[in-house]
């Protein structure tokens, strides 16, 4: 098997994190207060975020959420592909 590139994987997982950080800001513009209410307890099993859902965020927090959301999903793709690509080399002795 192939080694995988964790630049590359990092990179996917970041890009994908945007991805899902924007979908959130898409939801909230979208539905409004009660609607991502409704979303986000249904997709968390029901627990409840009334208390935590906050619609009034300003544009700075929004930008800094994206680059830590990239940050984070990039550190998690480069782990996920270290761990495997070390796995792979253990396997082959």
């Amino acid at each position: 098997m192939d080694t995988i590139n964790i630049k590359r994987f990092g990179l996917a997982f970041g890009l994908t994190g945007i991805i899902l950080y924007a979908g959130c800001i898409l939801v909230m513009f979208t539905v409004g207060r009660n609607g991502t209410i409704l979303f986000f307890n249904s997709l968390l099993h029901g627990l409840d975020t009334s208390s935590i859902i906050r619609m009034d965020i300003q544009v700075s927090e929004v930008i800094i959420g994206i680059i830590e959301t990239f940050i984070i999903s990039w550190l998690i793709g480069a782990c996920i592909a270290m761990f495997y690509n070390i796995s792979l080399k253990k396997n082959k002795k």
